[in-house]
């Protein structure tokens, strides 16, 4: 019990996020977002300190029943969680001070903003069965940090990529690359892949930060292929996190897989910052009854986080439905700081119709066949363009800022409804490392003994300072419906930037 003759208490957080504790700061019960806000920052505990029987702390058996956002402990001992609401804490004499530990438990989600309120009163016993008055309380404001996705911009620390009976000439091709480029490579064998070479598919790299700590956390889908395991039991460490949502096996899709997720580089739209750049998914056309989309569950923890705002593009016109067939941010001198690369039949037919018209329309492409007589696509042109306008608006781009890339698809039967898979090698599903591009070998018509595709693509991006290797992903990775960018996963350094620094509105 307290003395009754203390009369005032004080509850305190790091309320100016400067990493330091600091005595009765005004603002410390409530919580601003902005340079000039307040409001102390909570890390979920979602990494593992523990080697044997690995799991996230936040699921350890002392707390492992719990259901709650956050838990509070002295030293120690549990002194609050889902089970324990309030406690009564000794007041220890004179001025004392007790140091309390706070930890979160969860992201923020659907019903579930995030932030943490806690309140400490004081207490005066009035006698005998009457109940005690409270005479002081004192509240402070948490909230949780944001789990953030890192885009293609921010420099690489380690790449990611399977080994598989059959994609030796991929890594190869990537062994190179990644050594050239001076960063880890870190290849998942057969014993723990089982098979599966979708390393881009089964996970997304992102990080927590408050003014006090920082590091990464995984995002494992829910597609759980063969390779479900990797995340949890090879990434999952001390100070290395780890987060999933569970959907329901029957809603579980394609686009359920993490090529579909993506996030652009920090961009202005209309006057307003995105300092952390905005989240990108595909879905099924905003108007369709009919149509695959992400799973909800990772829809509405995506959203939740709110500092990447999320944009939805169409994606279900694709086989796969994945936005990385598409689209791809590269790093630039000039404009924004970055290019968006989008796939474009129309740049496909007008650079087969120039060849066409050099003389080379019989060169052969990869297959056998003519450039005159492909049997390829061009009507879903229409399908990049509304996505093409999504972009800009959303993103705040022009004209300038966005390069076509000659990318041509056809058409196969998928559940009894037509979609498209690229022709040749989808080149726009690279890895970005720095300056270094890692692009699918297109295996186009050879032009004056170079590769015509190769040649544009090189002409398109070597001015911004990029280098451009290809790699053959062709048998083991094209003809299975997906590229280099599938195949591969890259942790990056996080922002500089502090999210609290954001300026938001609340809803």
């Amino acid at each position: 019990t307290l003395n009754v003759f203390f009369t005032e208490i004080s509850l305190d957080v790091d309320a100016d996020r400067d990493g330091i504790v600091e005595k009765n700061n005004p603002n410390k019960g409530s919580w601003k977002w902005g340079p000039d806000g307040h409001g102390a920052v909570l890390l979920v505990n979602c990494d593992s300190e523990t080697s044997k029987w690995k799991r996230p702390d936040l699921q350890q058996n002392y707390i492992s029943n719990e259901s709650g956002k956050t838990i509070i402990w002295e030293k120690y001992p549990l002194l609050l969680s889902a089970r324990a609401l309030s406690q009564e804490v000794l007041y220890l004499g004179k001025e004392a001070e007790t140091n309390f530990y706070v930890e979160g438990l969860q992201f923020a989600d659907k019903g579930f903003d995030g932030l943490i309120t806690i309140n400490l009163s004081l207490f005066e016993p009035i006698g005998p069965g009457i109940p005690e008055r409270p005479i002081f309380t004192d509240t402070v404001v948490l909230r949780v940090s944001p789990w953030i996705m890192t885009p293609n911009t921010l420099n690489p620390i380690e790449v990611y990529v399977c080994s598989t009976d059959d994609n030796n000439q991929f890594l190869r091709g990537m062994r190179s690359l990644v050594a050239r480029s001076g960063y880890r490579l870190k290849i998942c064998h057969e014993y723990m892949n089982r098979g599966d070479r979708w390393m881009q598919d089964e996970m997304e790299f992102g990080f927590v930060d408050s003014p006090h700590k920082q590091f990464p956390v995984v995002l494992d889908s829910p597609r759980d292929g063969c390779l479900v395991d990797f995340p949890y039991y090879e990434l999952l460490g001390p100070d290395f996190g780890y987060v999933t949502r569970e959907a329901h096996k029957r809603e579980v899709n394609t686009l359920d897989s993490f090529g579909n997720l993506e996030v652009s580089p920090p961009v202005t739209v209309r006057g307003k910052s995105y300092p952390l750049g905005r989240i990108i998914i595909g879905v099924a056309f905003p108007i369709a009854t009919q149509g695959r989309n992400m799973t909800q569950v990772v829809q509405d923890f995506l959203w939740a986080q709110k500092v990447q705002d999320p944009i939805a593009l169409f994606s279900d016109w694709l086989c796969v439905g994945h936005v990385d067939e598409f689209l791809s941010f590269v790093p630039a001198r000039d404009r924004k700081g970055f290019r968006l690369l989008l796939a474009s039949p129309d740049a496909g037919y007008k650079l087969f119709r120039r060849l066409q018209k050099e003389g080379y329309g019989q060169s052969e492409l990869f297959d056998g066949q003519y450039v005159l007589s492909c049997d390829i696509l061009e009507e879903k042109e229409n399908c990049i363009d509304w996505n093409r306008d999504v972009l800009k608006r959303e993103l705040g781009l022009d004209e300038g800022d966005i390069i076509d890339l000659p990318i041509l698809f056809k058409l196969v039967e998928i559940d009894q409804a037509m979609r498209a898979v690229a022709y040749y090698p989808d080149m726009v599903n690279m890895i970005v490392l720095g300056k270094n591009l890692g692009i699918p070998k297109p295996f186009g018509p050879i032009v004056k003994r170079r590769c015509a595709l190769e040649t544009e693509m090189c002409n398109l991006l070597e001015p911004l300072g990029l280098n451009c290797t290809f790699i053959d992903d062709f048998t083991s990775y094209h003809q299975l419906q997906g590229e280099v960018h599938c195949g591969s996963n890259v942790r990056r350094e996080p922002f500089d930037f502090k999210w609290w620094n954001m300026v938001l509105d609340e809803i």
